[in-house]
């Protein structure tokens, strides 16, 4: 053999080694030239001229800052060309969620986050966006006017939401992921991640939120698409590529790889015979079930292919007792469910959020699920799931005696009819009904024969027709209620607060905000503040009325408060706020924006003498 291919040989490791150690080493500008490289080799032909459009259509969301029957700070903001930018500041015309930061994980309220949940999924809200028209996309641009920072995924749909006939194979490819990064100012920028290349043409994007980095409230103002409608054909020319990109990339395929093909990975003809497990079979049953509580679900799949012992433990029900499907909603489907239905007849807790969507699991195959699965069920969470029915209400009354925490949050595709079957959970403690179609009759007898209920939700809840009389109801019935989301109700009133105020004294959690008619003139604060003296967070968002005695009354009162948003209010001065902060030692958030007696340098003064607190004051520019 000539000594040049050896030589050869030496040299390609050696280069392969350096662009290992060059990758690991780079700084983010090169990572980002690299990526621009590998972007500039994407050829177009003239005659394949590039498509730019803003979204047509918001089709789906998980949450949003405004109301269903408004269009300020809603998701629906998003469709059309910019209403802002490039200007900076908080404004009414954009596209806000629900939350920020980490204050609603440390709130009363707050479940229990899930194990087994894989690091690379963070993502907290979702917004999905039609388009005119399917392009091959080069390009997504993200218009984001205030605290921006929170968008850390962004994926493609081969469906066409505009398309007469049936969906055909739908599919999701990720285009571009990232970590949530903290970004240092709250200006307006056009947000350019470098995006990969797909198979297949689209008009339907999505993008993926974590705000617990930001410090105050991120506003999306619009979305442009580009793209060609043929495929752009990759040059062949070699160009710098980061290996760690590429490391991820592969993890992030065998994710999906694994929950594709669910029922192979589990199953046992796959497995290798072997002479010996070595010493490893000697270790006691609960201390290797120990040491693979610590393994996700994929991973779980991968072992159990690795030999029979393995394969036995991997496919224990006490592996599955809690079960975090949300974070595989782009893969899940019946036949998902169908072959770990005999792993999960133990599952107490089990996370849907968001899965099913667009036909992947179907009323059928979820009813097979819960009916093989639901004895032992304490926890069911559904946010987002638009494949529910009332079929699906009336399996999960049926199937799940032991059900106390359910959370049916932004399912705004069932049916008013369908939430009476709630009523017969006489067990729920947690009840989450954010953004659905819940009309009173349902929730009175919900909250009728659900009286052990601590945590509820009616936020946003426009089908309900009197709030007062539904407060009076949780006085009367919910003796144990600890937290209660009433985050634009548009109808209650003082006489709704005495109710609630007098029935449930230990209440810690109350929000009210954007509740237009409660009048602080009534006395409906003071006495809030005077018989509910538990109270950790209070959200009196919006209402002009609060004034300095109710800040006062919650200063002698409420000492235990944590969190306050007075956020619009004309009538507060500092004189009041500060002898807030030194009566609630504990206090940690206090939203004053657009309080008009409190400017810049009131706030300024109070940071100073009141450090651990973190003070809001929204601007718009």
């Amino acid at each position: 053999m000539s000594p040049v291919f050896p030589m050869l040989t030496v040299l390609t490791m050696f280069y392969y080694m350096c662009l290992r150690r060059r990758a690991r080493t780079a700084t983010r500008g090169e990572i980002m030239n690299s990526h621009r490289t590998v972007e500039s080799n994407s050829r177009t032909s003239p005659l394949n001229a590039e498509v730019v459009q803003y979204a047509k259509e918001v089709v789906d969301f998980s949450s949003h800052y405004g109301s269903e029957n408004s269009m300020s700070y809603t998701m629906w903001n998003l469709a059309g060309v910019p209403n802002v930018f490039p200007s900076s500041g908080d404004f009414t015309q954009t596209a806000v969620f629900r939350t920020y930061g980490t204050w609603w994980d440390q709130c009363p309220s707050a479940p229990v986050p899930f194990k087994r949940t894989p690091e690379n999924f963070q993502s907290q809200d979702y917004v999905e966006l039609a388009f005119e028209q399917q392009v091959y996309p080069t390009a997504v641009h993200v218009l984001e006017t205030y605290h921006p920072g929170a968008v850390i995924r962004i994926l493609a749909c081969s469906a066409n939401p505009y398309s007469p006939g049936p969906l055909a194979e739908v599919r999701w490819e990720t285009l571009w992921s990232e970590k949530p990064m903290k970004v240092n100012a709250s200006q307006a920028r056009q947000f350019k991640p470098c995006i990969k290349q797909i198979n297949f043409p689209t008009n339907l994007i999505r993008l993926e939120i974590n705000s617990s980095l930001l410090d105050y409230y991120t506003e999306l103002d619009a979305v442009v698409l580009h793209g060609t409608k043929d495929k752009p054909m990759l040059s062949l020319k070699p160009s710098l590529i980061d290996m760690n990109d590429l490391e991820e990339d592969d993890y992030e395929e065998k994710d999906e790889c694994e929950m594709d093909n669910l029922s192979k990975t589990f199953s046992s003809t796959a497995l290798r015979e072997g002479p010996s497990n070595g010493y490893f079979d000697k270790l006691p049953y609960e201390l290797i079930q120990l040491i693979l509580n610590h393994l996700t679900l994929p991973d779980l799949c991968r072992l159990a292919q690795t030999c029979k012992l393995l394969n036995q433990h991997c496919c224990d029900p006490l592996q599955y007792i809690h079960l975090n499907l949300q974070p595989y909603w782009a893969k899940l489907n019946d036949s998902s469910l169908e072959f770990l239905q005999a792993r999960c007849t133990l599952v107490q807790w089990l996370n849907l959020s968001w899965t099913g969507n667009r036909g992947f699991i179907s009323v059928a195959g979820f009813s097979r699920f819960l009916k093989v699965c639901g004895s032992e069920l304490v926890r069911l969470e559904l946010s987002c799931s638009h494949f529910l029915n009332e079929t699906c209400l009336e399996i999960i009354s049926e199937m799940c005696p032991n059900l106390q925490d359910l959370n049916l949050s932004s399912c705004d595709k069932l049916p008013p009819q369908a939430f009476s079957h709630i009523a017969k959970l006489y067990g729920l403690k947690r009840l989450i009904l954010y953004r659905t179609k819940v009309e009173q009759t349902a929730l009175l007898s919900i909250l009728n024969f659900c009286s052990d209920l601590q945590h509820l939700s009616l936020g946003s809840c426009v089908m309900i027709e009197d709030y007062d009389v539904t407060a009076s109801m949780i006085g009367a019935k919910c003796k144990k209620l600890q937290t209660l989301d009433l985050w634009r109700c548009k109808n209650i009133t003082e006489n709704g607060i005495a109710e609630l105020a007098s029935g449930c004294p230990l209440l810690e959690e109350l929000d009210l905000g954007w509740c237009p008619t409660l009048q602080s003139s009534t006395g409906c604060f003071a006495r809030l503040a005077r018989q509910l003296p538990n109270l950790q967070k209070l959200f009196l968002t919006a209402n002009r009325s609060v004034c300095d005695t109710d800040i006062e009354e919650l200063a002698c009162n409420c000492t235990r408060l944590r969190q306050l948003d007075i956020l619009g209010t004309r009538m507060v001065s500092p004189a009041s706020l500060r002898k807030l902060l030194e009566s609630c030692k504990d206090l940690s958030l206090l939203d004053v924006s657009f309080c008009s007696q409190i400017d810049n340098r009131a706030v300024l003064e109070l940071s100073a003498s009141f450090p651990k607190v973190f003070i809001k004051k929204s601007f718009t520019q």
